[in-house]
């Protein structure tokens, strides 16, 4: 408090009641205090505007009511606009209501002494503003400082944000990532979708390791919004891969799937107009029962789901590759499905993945091809999923027939092309059983 010079300004056009203000601070504030005097409204706004302008603190301005020019109650208004903090008494002997309701209102009076005053009333009131004042700046401080450690704190939450879900809390019934100890976990049925870029070594082998750096970042940051806006949320990126975990529905997954698709078609028309070439992804989805939690040890852990759904997720996802499509769902994200019609889907293959010795039926869903081969694949529908059964039911010739009408109709569609080889190799290989 020191380090700063402290003043307190006294204003009346009486130089006597002047000097004896003077006086009687100086008696009980003087060592602490600087007592400046002004004789009119207008001298005392200069000072005041001076000291502010010199650095000097002014808890206290003590102004009589009636003086020449700029009345009391209109000084104490100006000092109030100027500094709302400082404190203003007022010296009256004949202010009437109408003054006292100014100085109140508008230039938030701390108190009035009537004069003549007693010594001990001044002094008291002095004392009780200088405190007020004092208390009011610590408080205000203290808050100050609050606000900055909330801003903080809100910075560093968001922050973490980006490293801890605010999902996975939820799930987790934390409030906050303090909260999380090594080994906390939930059991839930979720949509677990896995997005991988093809051939992205080849990809990756022609950019230095500062341009595969931000490639990588450019392209993730064009996936994360299908998936934030779906009610989905990150678990891991895997280098190119991204692992999303959706815990509402089914549909949100193939929606953020169907999203992510949309996005990648402009973001390669993007790298199309600058010269680089496009780039294929495949994406899986799977729905079941996983443990999300944490894992690690005591320096480092991670949140993460574990669990058959999951791999079974990361095993549809390659699966893509074999095919030549974008996107593949299982049957038990079928199943849950609101509205399986709503999207442009086929059953395409009863497949045995790695690590699983049950059959898993996968339903290729074909949304954002190319409108021709989107249509061409709805209009053969029919045909091409009576073809899948008859080659099931090993009648290789009529499935053929089936499957080249469908070709015929799409020469895009890769999977009847496999289908179509599928039939001739299984044909050939009974007739050579037959020889």
């Amino acid at each position: 408090m020191n380090q700063v010079a402290i003043t307190i300004i006294c204003v009346d056009d009486d130089l006597t009641v002047l000097n004896s203000l003077k006086i009687e601070l100086e008696n009980n504030f003087g060592e602490q205090y600087v007592i400046e005097l002004a004789q009119d409204g207008e001298e005392a706004l200069e000072i005041f505007a001076e000291l502010m302008d010199n650095g000097y603190e002014i808890p206290i301005v003590i102004s009589d009511y009636i003086m020449p020019g700029m009345k009391g109650d209109e000084l104490l208004r100006c000092i109030h606009a100027i500094s709302p903090k400082t404190l203003k008494i007022m010296l009256t002997g004949q202010a009437d209501i109408e003054a006292m309701g100014n100085a109140i209102n508008y230039a938030n009076l701390y108190r009035f002494i009537t004069k003549p005053w007693h010594d001990k009333d001044l002094v008291l009131t002095v004392k009780e503003a200088i405190n007020s004042y004092f208390n009011e700046k610590a408080l205000a401080d203290k808050t100050t400082k609050l606000l900055k450690i909330n801003r903080e704190l809100e910075r560093l939450n968001q922050a973490f944000s980006r490293f801890v879900p605010k999902q996975f809390l939820k799930l987790l019934n934390k409030s906050s990532i303090v909260e999380i100890e090594l080994g906390d976990a939930v059991q839930q049925n979720m949509s677990i979708l896995f997005a991988d870029i093809r051939d992205f070594t080849k990809l990756s082998e022609k950019m230095t390791p500062n341009e595969n750096f931000k490639f990588i970042n450019s392209y993730l940051s064009c996936m994360e919004p299908a998936i934030i806006e779906n009610g989905g949320f990150i678990d891991k990126y895997i280098g190119d891969a991204i692992m999303a975990l959706f815990p509402e529905s089914a549909d949100d997954a193939l929606k953020a799937a169907i999203g992510m698709l949309t996005a990648l078609n402009e973001y390669n028309q993007d790298r199309q107009t600058i010269g680089y070439p496009s780039i294929r992804i495949g994406i899986g989805i799977n729905t079941g029962l996983l443990m999300l939690g944490t894992v690690g040890g005591k320096s480092r852990m991670d949140g993460t789901g574990i669990g058959d759904a999951v791999n079974l997720a990361s095993r549809v996802e390659s699966l893509t590759k074999d095919y030549g499509v974008s996107l593949l769902i299982t049957q038990q994200t079928f199943e849950l499905l609101q509205d399986p019609n709503r999207y442009a889907l086929r059953l395409i293959d009863r497949v045995q993945v790695k690590g699983k010795s049950e059959l898993v039926t996968v339903y290729e869903v074909f949304e954002t091809d190319l409108p021709t081969i989107r249509e061409a694949k709805l209009a053969n529908k029919t045909k091409f999923e009576e073809a899948w059964l008859l080659y099931n039911q090993a009648s290789f010739p009529a499935a053929a027939k089936l499957f080249r009408h469908c070709l015929c109709q799409n020469p895009g569609d890769r999977v009847a092309q496999i289908y179509l080889e599928r039939c001739q190799n299984n044909f050939n290989y009974h007739l050579d059983e037959a020889v």
